[in-house]
């Protein structure tokens, strides 16, 4: 059982605005304001370099927090500037060839679907898409088809959409991935922090996330998991730097042994410890308790909501997450995000553009409401989101 009090009590945010866009940034907690504010105000009195110097084993404390988030260890995490930048760190290391397959789903995250198809028109790249299965999300076995039929070079799945609250069966596609050694990227950017994550049942090679959504960290800051297989391969991203490698010769450069390869030299080291406090919190908070929070929250949510006049929720699949999408026929998505926000209640919007393959699926042209309640939010906010809308429809 969560101490509602006290979570809210570390949250300065939640005496200001009732936030239900915890999918885009959530609310920081205390500490980690504070661990960000102490680091800048470290490196305005002694230097940026120095405050470094000084703090560097705290810095390290971002690895191993991030690392037992997702059950590995500290050696396979970079810091990254986000979770998009994760994505393309990862992407360039893998050495894509004519005619490769990149095997996803309908349901991919917008940015890594422009990245497969700016890749498609450089490289001559194959993007392959698997069929939804009728309860919604990708068919595990349409995927084990096309791993086995047409053994893609990356397989790439969104574990949690940005446009809905499916939850994707990420560990039975990382077990064909596994079988068939094939590389295999999951984008955890709207799951860490709201729901186990484990690298041990995912079997993955990459991981990408961000740390300000349900982590509960500062923009700004993301991170990268790769695998044993990725470095014992020598896989880097394209552009490697001095801090991912050492200059060896005129002409040969040693790659850094660890996911460090993957960092830039240049870090915001205030946001690195803010990461690194978030991370911790996230972690004595307790993950599973988290996740059981952000389900109970989210079934009374859905059940009040389905029951406004002219509201259809779009939300999908067996397994449901902390985003809840809705349109309504009597009223603007964008306005009733403004009338919510006029009452000092965060939501955000979701457009057609963000998810062109789903939303069409759907039937929908336009852009749809989107609401993420995480676990410090009470049900007294859930009754005040709900009877505003109502008021709005009215």
């Amino acid at each position: 059982m969560l101490d509602l009090m006290s979570l809210r009590a570390d949250t300065p945010g939640v005496q200001h605005v009732a936030h239900f866009n915890n999918a885009g940034a959530s609310l920081m907690p205390q500490s980690v304001v504070d661990a960000i504010t102490k680091h800048i105000i470290l490196e305005a009195e002694i230097g940026g370099y120095e405050a470094a110097a000084v703090r560097k084993d705290a810095i390290r404390g971002f690895y191993t927090a991030t690392a037992e988030l997702l059950n590995t260890t500290a050696d396979h995490i970079a810091a990254t500037a986000n979770a998009t930048d994760a994505y393309a760190r990862a992407l360039s290391a893998i050495p894509f060839q004519r005619g490769d397959v990149i095997l996803t789903t309908i349901n991919d995250y917008v940015s890594n679907q422009i990245a497969f198809l700016s890749l498609r028109k450089r490289v001559g790249i194959e993007i392959v898409r698997a069929a939804d299965d009728v309860a919604g999300g990708v068919s595990v076995e349409d995927m084990a088809d096309k791993i086995k039929s047409l053994r893609p070079r990356l397989v790439a799945v969104t574990h949690v959409p940005t446009n809905s609250g499916l939850i994707q069966p990420v560990e039975a596609i990382g077990q064909f991935c596994r079988e068939y050694d094939v590389l295999y990227l999951v984008d955890a950017c709207q799951s860490v922090g709201q729901l186990p994550v484990d690298i041990s049942q995912i079997h993955c090679d990459f991981l990408t996330a961000t740390c300000r959504k349900f982590l509960r960290g500062p923009r700004g800051m993301g991170f990268l998991y790769v695998s044993d297989k990725v470095l014992s391969r020598n896989m880097a991203p394209l552009f490697v730097d001095l801090h991912g490698a050492s200059w060896e010769s005129a002409d040969t450069f040693r790659l850094e042994p660890t996911a460090q390869r993957f960092e830039d030299w240049e870090f915001p080291h205030a946001l690195v410890l803010g990461a690194a406090e978030a991370h911790r919190y996230a972690l004595t908070v307790g993950i599973k308790a988290i996740a059981e929070r952000d389900a109970e929250l989210c079934v009374l949510l859905r059940r009040q909501l389905a029951q406004l006049p002219g509201v259809r929720l779009l939300d999908e699949g067996e397994h449901l997450s902390s985003i809840i999408t809705l349109v309504s026929e009597r009223k603007s998505a964008t306005d009733l995000k403004a009338g919510l926000t006029t009452e000092r209640i965060n939501t955000s919007l979701s457009g057609h553009g963000a998810a062109i393959l789903d939303f069409d699926r759907k039937g929908m042209l336009t852009t749809a409401l989107r609401i993420s309640p995480h676990y410090f939010n009470t049900e007294d906010e859930i009754s005040t989101l709900v009877d505003t809308l109502h008021r709005l429809l009215a």
